[in-house]
């Protein structure tokens, strides 16, 4: 940054100063498009092909394109949706892992020119680019690098056509705010007709610096997303969290723990964190969807994330100084469902209620230090403006000043909010924020790293005409863009819904209501429905929603979707009896385990049969992984069997459990028709990292 030496002349004195040069950069800095991927804060990913049609997470790349065909398809309808949440663009699914291009390529014929929709003559790219041109909604693109479907992956001659593919996509849809990619990389599929494992090494195969050159030639402005990046990277999970200290740098480390990435290595608890000595600038981007799986699955209708769980994610990511990408799965017409636009449209209102006025504006600022010279270049006034990258900066020698806001009367707040100038790096290490109340100072918050944005949400409302920020730790003077206290809305906490052994419901609050009413046939529930009073049974399972009233104002609906309950099953043989019931206790904290104590042991697969007391029909298998956040005996390839007698077995599903390692939710695997049965076993044939088999629950639906 240039030496900026400024003479002012103090307005009705005639007296001349010299301001201090501007503070000098801190660290690694961002890029411009990273600063306009910050800026953004909040994007989404839409996931959208044959797994729509086939019920899969992933695609195994046999799937025939003519199943694809949204009758009702809308890009300005989903894109609409984003914009309604305060999402500042979306990221299209180009290319998933089975191969199915969504636009005409002309690198393989597996693309959407094969499929009904439009007679062969769409291009779901070039309406989604049309849809962001015309709300204003920023583009970008993710082409999976894994192809399930090409007779070439593991070639030279894939990765020239997957070089290809990019190129069409970065040359015929405009301008792009980031190419996505992700770490999945080689293993079982179809490759042109043959159903074999193919294994690359991850991290040469691509020639990812030759294929970060294309866009960065074609897309120069687009940021470059990869586990590790080179541009941004991935959090470490899919559950949409940073760490409550997060760095906006990084380095990428070897490998341990993790996801194996397309272009390094990721450790979970690094990833979520950063690095505070990181040599990149190379922030998180926090990924989730709004349903638990990220393309559509009628089956998880009822288990959309509410507009305040949306509302918890955003001061997680965007709060701690990374991006959310939140996935949109529309359904097979083509649409995001009802309760899906609801939901978005509603978490940006929260938001807009929430941010749309700084409760800190007029206040009377006084700081312990302003840069000697410069009180109009950096002096604390510009903490209120609406510039991100004006700022209050202090002395060299100066990194713990503390500046007091005497507020314009008397506020009520519960959010606090912080930035820095990060085009001078991330510098702040340490603060605490005081309000005086009562006659005196009391903290209120605390915190660590600020970067580009750091959103305090304190438990309880703080009414105070005086607010106090003093920074702790900084390496060097800081450099501070904006301070805000804002209100979120008061809301009733929503209830609790739970099953015993026996497969009774209770429906609880933590603080006392007027009512408690409920619906068990997946319909919302209102005043108007059942009001709960005791405990009831639901032994075969079914989707219960609830909600809990007061005042007149009702909270939002909590949804519990239970499988059949487990009262009465038993363990037919196996392993040692008090460890593998773990597996049918109801308890998703705990889990049965072979994995051995010993981790230079071979892997040996393992199962459960179970007698369920009685015939059932069942519909669907359901395999809840191990929910520790840890990978050992984390299944990935299964069978399950039934059997009239225990004795003699009968397959009725095999496959895998797609993304399992970076999104361990419970597994729901329907039959393509009911079966009747009183025995079932469970075998796990792989696992994603270990020697042994776990399972935190084993179930069955029958519907």
């Amino acid at each position: 940054m240039k030496k900026r030496w400024l003479m002012l002349l103090l307005m009705g004195t005639g007296f001349s100063v010299f301001a201090q040069e501007a503070p000098k950069p801190y660290g690694p800095l961002p890029s411009e498009a990273q600063l306009n991927w910050h800026e953004m804060g909040m994007y989404c990913i839409i996931h959208f092909g044959v797994d729509t049609y086939t019920d899969k997470e992933w695609g195994f790349g046999d799937e025939n394109p003519e199943i694809v065909n949204p009758t009702k398809f809308s890009a300005e309808q989903i894109v609409g949706a984003a914009k309604s949440g305060g999402f500042k663009g979306v990221v299209v699914v180009a290319k998933h892992h089975d191969g199915l291009c969504i636009w005409p390529t002309k690198t393989t014929d597996h693309n959407i020119s094969r499929t009904k929709w439009k007679d062969g003559k769409g291009d779901m790219m070039a309406e989604y680019q049309k849809a962001c041109e015309k709300l204003g909604m920023q583009l970008g693109v993710y082409c999976s690098p894994w192809d399930r479907n090409s007779e070439f992956y593991g070639t030279q001659k894939y990765v020239d056509l997957y070089r290809e593919q990019l190129r069409e996509l970065y040359s015929n849809y405009g301008k792009l705010f980031i190419s996505w990619h992700d770490g999945a990389n080689g293993g079982d599929g179809y490759y042109g007709g043959k159903n074999e494992t193919r294994k690359i090494d991850h991290t040469s195969y691509y020639g990812w610096p030759q294929t970060w050159d294309i866009t960065r030639q074609m897309q120069p402005d687009a940021a470059i997303f990869g586990d590790v990046g080179p541009d941004v990277r991935w959090v470490g999970n899919e559950e949409g969290h940073a760490g409550t200290t997060s760095w906006a740098t990084y380095e990428p480390k070897a490998p341990d723990e993790g996801r194996i990435p397309a272009n390094g290595y990721v450790k979970y608890w690094e990833a979520v964190k950063g690095h505070r000595d990181g040599k990149y600038w190379l922030p998180a981007e926090c990924d989730v969807s709004l349903r638990p799986g990220w393309f559509y699955h009628a089956s998880q209708n009822a288990k959309v994330k509410s507009p305040y769980t949306l509302l918890d994610l955003y001061y997680k990511s965007v709060g701690r100084g990374a991006d959310l990408d939140l996935g949109l799965s529309p359904n097979r017409d083509g649409l995001l469902d009802d309760v899906d636009v609801q939901s978005l449209k509603e978490f940006g209102n929260l938001l807009s209620q929430t941010f749309a006025h700084n409760l800190a504006a007029g206040a009377k600022l006084s700081a312990s230090n302003v840069r000697a010279g410069s009180v109009n270049l950096y002096g604390p006034k510009f903490l209120l403006d609406d510039d991100r990258y004006s700022y209050w900066s202090t002395d060299d020698g100066v990194t713990d000043p503390s500046l007091t806001l005497q507020l314009k009367g008397r506020q009520q707040f519960n959010v606090i909010r912080l930035r820095e100038n990060i085009k001078l790096g991330q510098r702040i290490e340490a603060l605490e924020v005081d309000a005086f109340v009562k006659g005196q100072w009391q903290k209120i918050a605390e915190a660590t790293s600020i970067g580009p944005n750091r959103l305090i949400r304190l438990p309880q409302n703080i009414s105070t005409d005086k607010v106090r920020l003093r920074i702790l730790k900084s390496p060097v003077c800081i450099a501070l863009s904006d301070f805000g206290l804002y209100k979120e809305p008061a809301h009733l906490t929503k209830p609790e819904i739970a099953r015993d052994l026996e497969g009774k419901v209770s429906i609880s609050t933590t603080a006392p209501v007027s009512g408690l009413f409920y619906t068990i046939d997946g319909s919302m529930p209102s005043t108007k429905s059942t009001a709960y009073k005791n405990a009831f049974d639901l032994q075969d399972g079914g989707v219960v929603r609830a909600i809990a009233v007061e005042g007149g104002k009702s909270s939002e609906a909590v949804t519990a979707d239970f499988e059949m309950s487990k009262s009465g099953w038993k363990l037919l043989d196996g392993p040692e009896e008090g460890k593998a019931t773990l597996a049918l206790d109801e308890n998703p904290n705990t889990f049965w385990s072979t994995v051995q104590k010993d981790s230079t042991g071979k892997f040996v697969p393992a199962g459960l049969s179970i007698d369920m007391g009685k015939v059932q029909s069942i519909s669907a298998f359901s395999y809840l992984p191990r929910q520790d956040k840890k990978l050992e005996g984390m299944v990935d390839q299964y069978v399950f069997e039934v059997s009239d007698d225990g004795k003699q077995w009968k397959e009725v599903l095999r496959g895998e459990f797609s993304n399992i390692r970076a999104n361990p939710i419970n597994q729901v695997l329907k039959l393509s028709a009911p079966v009747k049965a009183r025995y079932f076993r469970f075998q796990g044939l792989r696992s994603v990292k270990g020697n042994g088999v776990t399972a935190a629950e084993i179930g069955v639906i029958s519907q």
